[in-house]
């Protein structure tokens, strides 16, 4: 997108009008610039989340974003391929002439939006692997962040009483030593 910022437009000598240099069409120009920065600020978004992803606990929060990522991916892989299959139909049609400074701006539009579509589907690849993992990652990678707190009496289902004294009066079979009760 920032080939088509930068030189993306350009004007005829006779007149201070700015068109798109893909044929004169402005919807090329918009059409490449728009999805290049929607695809830089999901890819912040997604390498942000990829962060701080070992710390969501929450497994139907992963999966969420695991799906936003495949899906999101997938779309803009499809996008990309549209854009390409766009632009150089666009810059096909245009006329030699009406070309003066931006050419070489117009066909790294082309080959960036080219290699774009294996990129994002790399990205399809991983977010498919990332999906399949699923939970079993979870499991593995997960501490719970509470610290452990030694108790001194055992826990409910583990239950011993060998560690504590005999209640008081009750009777038992055999009498103490020297002491009769009355």
């Amino acid at each position: 997108f920032a080939c088509l910022v930068g030189e993306g437009y350009t004007n005829l000598p006779s007149s201070p009008e700015l068109f798109c240099i893909f044929n004169h069409n402005e919807d090329a120009c918009r059409y490449g610039i728009g999805i290049g920065i929607l695809a830089f600020l999901a890819c912040i978004f997604f390498f942000i989340v990829d962060i701080y992803f070992p710390q969501i606990s929450n497994t139907t929060d992963r999966k969420y974003l695991v799906l936003a990522d495949l899906s999101f991916s997938g779309l803009w892989t499809f996008l990309w391929f549209v854009g390409f299959c766009f632009l150089t139909n666009q810059w096909a049609w245009t006329r030699a002439e009406d070309v003066h400074v931006g050419a070489d701006s117009a066909r790294a539009a082309i080959t960036f939006s080219f290699f774009s579509i294996f990129s994002w589907g790399l990205l399809i690849a991983f977010a498919y692997k990332r999906y399949k993992m699923g939970v079993e990652d979870f499991a593995h990678s997960y501490v719970d962040p509470t610290p452990e707190v030694s108790t001194p009496y055992s826990s409910y289902p583990n239950i011993s009483h060998d560690s504590y004294q005999q209640p008081p009066f009750t009777h038992t079979a055999e009498a103490p030593e020297g002491y009769q009760p009355p």
